[in-house]
């Protein structure tokens, strides 16, 4: 049955990742230990700054002195009080000024998270970020310990996209797989709660506020 497949796909995703408890709380915990690495511990950046299978999700100029990258899981709850705070300043103050190139790369944890970040990834391109936003946005109308396909696909409907197109993304292996294995190379540099940011290479977890990210940016962004 067509439900079964959708239950079935966000727990692929959801393999070895435990609960919502993953989200990586308040504050932030900073660490070189981190993998695959350079000799002196610190993160092989080469490695770090490769697109994964499905390519990268940016917003910002190429040319932008700084890059942050974000590990998210769209059912975390810190990951929703990021994108509530702090985010829209940076998109606003560092982004959009050129300063900033910004990557999103998915951690799903659960199965409604699998579910959600496979629909986000057949998702049109122009409406990725949209789609993304609403998901974290709109928490309280889908997310919860057994997946609900119809709430999930009331979110993305709101982006135009259709019941066919919804049905069929949850049936794309291309997807699936894709997604598991940038959720896998999130682990081998460290990842293991939401939200991780890498800073310029640097590691930190937790809501960050505008502040800390400012410091952590340094220079590169005055």
């Amino acid at each position: 049955m067509l439900l079964d497949r959708r239950v079935f796909v966000g727990g692929i995703l959801a393999v070895g990742a435990g609960s919502l408890s993953g989200c990586a709380g308040g504050g932030s915990r900073q660490s070189a230990q981190i993998g695959p690495l350079n000799a002196d511990g610190t993160p092989n950046q080469a490695e770090l700054m490769k697109p994964g299978p499905l390519g990268e999700k940016v917003l910002g100029s190429a040319t932008a002195p700084a890059t942050i990258i974000e590990y998210a899981s769209l059912t975390c709850p810190f990951c929703h009080k990021f994108h509530l705070t702090t985010y829209p300043r940076i998109k606003k103050e560092l982004i959009d000024t050129g300063k900033v190139r910004y990557i999103i790369r998915e951690f799903p944890i659960g199965r409604s998270a699998g579910t959600a970040a496979i629909i986000t990834r057949c998702a049109p391109e122009k409406d990725y970020f949209t789609l993304y936003d609403k998901y974290l946005i709109q928490q309280k109308k889908w997310v919860s310990q057994n997946v609900r396909p119809d709430a999930i696909y009331k979110v993305a409907a709101q982006t135009g996209m259709t019941r066919k197109a919804f049905d069929a993304c949850l049936s794309n292996k291309k997807v699936e797989e894709g997604l598991r294995m940038v959720k896998e190379r999130g682990r081998a540099f460290g990842v293991s709660g939401t939200p991780t940011f890498f800073i310029n290479g640097k590691k930190a977890r937790g809501a960050l506020t505008f502040d800390q990210i400012k410091e952590m940016l340094g220079t590169q962004v005055t």
